[in-house]
């Protein structure tokens, strides 16, 4: 498989993260064919930059920004259950790696406590649009931990690893409900032998109808034939949401019944 490796020179974090990589990224790895490339743009706004790269799959080294600060180190899929506010396109959705963001998720968790950081799978949020399988696994959640050169060492080593690995295959899902940082779905990712896709988050459930939760399933690898429901994380939307899974007769489950 062709994978590139995406850094962004209007990304601290992304610099510091191409720094370890660029010493560590060699023409071949596992059974992957690697281009690591260090351009201009933010990696939210790169549409269709697999079709000018011609690769089978991108990881893009970012930051990750948030109000409450936490330190972490996190990766998730792209794309936008509604308006597209920071790059890709409206009502499009990234094809979600799900066992790769497992992987990920399951190494930045031991790589994450040498740091006292947490280890975060985030829903699925931003750009680009890409027709690809793709990645983002990033450094939160201030300039500080940008810049912190060994929270871009582990990131770069985290990246390595996962080319080096024969990736597991696990059941895939989707998930609905919860927090942008999907606590209840990371437990699921780690301690079960289920990946979790594409996440839609409760401030986005409002957007969330049939044709939205089936491309999310579509566009998992392997396609997803499981919903998982944070069902306390729904709120006011329970009954929208139970109809809805109802509606395309998928198999779903509640969080806590992992």
């Amino acid at each position: 498989m062709k994978i590139a490796i995406i850094c962004s020179k209007s990304d601290e974090a992304s610099i510091n993260i191409h720094s370890f990589l660029k010493d560590m990224i060699k023409p071949n790895i596992g059974k992957h064919r690697v281009y690591l490339r260090l351009l201009e743009k933010e990696s939210v706004f790169l549409e269709d930059i697999d079709k000018e790269i011609n690769c089978d799959f991108i990881i893009f080294p970012t930051k990750h920004q948030s109000k409450s600060g936490v330190h972490s180190l996190s990766t998730h899929v792209q794309g936008n259950w509604n308006k597209a506010m920071l790059g890709g396109k409206d009502n499009e959705l990234g094809i979600a790696p799900s066992c790769w963001l497992k992987q990920a998720l399951k190494l930045l968790e031991n790589k994450a406590e040498e740091l006292h950081y947490e280890a975060i799978q985030e829903c699925t949020h931003h750009g680009p649009y890409l027709e690809v399988p793709s990645m983002f696994v990033e450094i939160g959640s201030s300039i500080e931990e940008w810049r912190n050169p060994e929270a871009g060492r582990l990131i770069a080593e985290t990246i390595v690893e996962l080319l080096e690995m024969d990736i597991p295959e696990y059941k895939s899902s989707v998930g609905i409900g919860g927090l942008h940082h999907t606590p209840n779905f990371k437990k699921i990712a780690l301690n079960s032998d289920v990946a979790v896709g594409h996440v839609c988050p409760k401030y986005m459930l409002e957007f969330l109808d049939k044709e939205m939760l089936l491309q999310a399933m579509d566009r998992c690898i392997p396609k997803s034939e499981l919903v998982i429901v944070d069902w306390k994380g729904l709120g006011e939307y329970k009954e929208k949401i139970k109809k809805l899974l109802e509606s395309i007769g998928v198999e779903w489950k509640k969080t806590k019944e992992f």
